[in-house]
């Protein structure tokens, strides 16, 4: 019998007392990940929509998920993995320095993770893992099991599988894997739904063929459907929107998402979890609603920061596009969820202006700018202008000198200039209705000797931890997270 079939013979508030005098089996751990599933929707919004979710939490602990900070996508997923900080990681988004120069920032790949994952841990103890779209996961990394690249991955013709034999069986047995919405940033809001759910479909019926017929002990996928669709769709489905107007068109949409999300992972888990699979249920982030963007280059500019050859063209023009003045110029920024800040420094960056005996005091000296700055309506904004040494435990890689964010997330860093204005409520990268918030979910259902119900204070990366203390396993050396059985 299934996990969900015998969830569903008991009633909602059943014990699991006793559990733990039955014999054990071979104990398996079956992990969804859901990227910027927010709580607000998953336990109170749309539970009455989302039966098997809602089983799953209604018999098992659950509560929401704290998220790094920032909590953006790329590193969260491999903090959660390694319970480690994006410091530890030397991540601090989907795009870093890769040195002191000027060349602009390059993309994070599964190779920048040089931290022990849950899978790396359960390979040395002769676990079989199946790891699918775990970000960064591209390209995938030698493990005991499988593992298929994440929503990084190019497109279908790059190696995506490990082993590589696997790219052709998929393809024979599902089709096209599709790793994410192409161009999700875009007006088309029926695009946007048609690709999340055909992504959907597809990544649950590759799934769903693994589990058949692959060993597995751990099973992991994260599935990009909620973070598309938030971030594509947000206005519409959310009244405190400043841009939603009730009675649209798509005003239901995301939940009817949710109810086709809902019954693939219902059908998932009924077919491949057994009474000795522990469920876990998790989200990166959460979303809330994006009201507009500081144009962060343009604001260090008129303050005297950043400097350019000559004039700064009138239409919208990126960063790296323009003659930076290094001669002139303190500090530039970076657009993004959230905003980092480079300072040019003496001996560090090759034409730097800051004395390093100065550094701190002209970094003190920007915070305090960020901290008081006012949007449009002249009201205090609330920004944190956050020095990593202070949030991370070590700062590996080249770390921001500031990492700022804007409006408690409810403003995003725009690096691009030429807009006229410190405020735009035009996102240069392509529409975008949502940022994230910083609490995911947490879930987890059959597990031994756990109690069940609502739980504070769990962090991203408990999970880490939970999982290996469901093998009996170690966390990996310097984990930041405690096992929920532990908690």
């Amino acid at each position: 019998m299934g996990l969900l079939n015998k969830l569903r013979k008991k009633s909602p508030g059943a014990s699991t007392e006793g559990a733990a005098a039955a014999p054990q089996k071979r104990r398996k751990v079956m992990v969804i990940g859901l990227d910027c599933a927010p709580p607000e929707h998953v336990f109170d919004e749309y539970a009455g929509d989302i039966p098997n979710l809602t089983k799953l939490r209604e018999n098992g602990l659950w509560g929401p998920l704290e998220s790094i900070v920032p909590p953006i996508t790329v590193p969260a997923w491999m903090c959660m993995m390694t319970s480690k900080d994006p410091g530890t990681l030397g991540i601090y988004g989907f795009r870093n320095r890769k040195d002191h120069s000027y060349d602009g920032l390059s993309f994070a790949t599964s190779w920048a993770v040089k931290e022990r994952t849950v899978w790396d841990i359960l390979s040395d103890a002769g676990k079989d893992s199946i790891v699918m779209s775990v970000p960064p996961s591209y390209p995938p990394k030698p493990l005991k099991g499988i593992q298929i690249g994440c929503f990084l991955t190019p497109n279908d013709d790059a190696e995506y599988t490990y082993p590589k034999e696997l790219k052709a069986e998929l393809k024979d047995h599902i089709g096209e894997y599709i790793f994410d919405v192409r161009n999700f940033r875009t007006d088309n809001t029926q695009y946007i739904l048609d690709e999340s759910y055909k992504m959907t479909e597809q990544k649950f019926k590759a799934a769903d063929y693994l589990l058949a017929n692959k060993p597995w002990d751990f099973f992991m996928i994260v599935e990009m459907g909620p973070d598309r669709l938030n971030h594509g769709i947000w206005s519409y489905i959310d009244p405190q929107h400043p841009r939603y107007k009730p009675g649209n068109p798509y005003e239901g949409s995301l939940r009817e998402y949710y109810r086709f999300l809902d019954g693939k992972v219902g059908d998932l888990i009924d077919k491949h979890a057994d009474e000795d699979t522990t469920v876990l249920v998790v989200s990166d982030h959460g979303a809330k609603a994006m009201v507009g963007g500081v144009c962060f280059n343009e604001w260090l500019m008129k303050e005297g920061y950043l400097s350019f050859e000559g004039e700064v063209p009138a239409e919208v023009t990126p960063l790296n596009k323009l003659e930076i003045d290094w001669s002139k110029t303190v500090a530039w920024g970076d657009g993004g969820y959230y905003g980092r800040l480079f300072l040019n420094v003496e001996e560090r960056e090759p034409s730097g202006v800051i004395p390093q005996a100065d550094y701190d005091k002209v970094r003190d000296e920007l915070v305090a700018k960020i901290e008081s700055m006012v949007d449009h309506e002249g009201t205090p904004l609330g920004n944190k202008a956050l020095k990593p040494e202070e949030i991370y435990g070590k700062q590996n890689g080249v770390a921001p000198d500031l990492i700022v964010i804007f409006g408690e997330l409810r403003w995003r860093s725009v690096g691009s200039l030429g807009h006229g204005s410190t405020y735009t409520f035009e996102n240069d990268t392509g529409p975008d209705e949502a940022n994230h918030a910083e609490h995911g979910i947490f879930i987890m259902n059959n597990a031994p000797n756990h109690q069940t119900g609502h739980k504070e204070g769990l962090h991203l990366w408990d999970v880490h931890s939970t999982i290996l203390d469901l093998f009996d396993l170690e966390p990996a050396p310097g984990a930041l997270g405690t096992s929920v059985f532990k908690k």
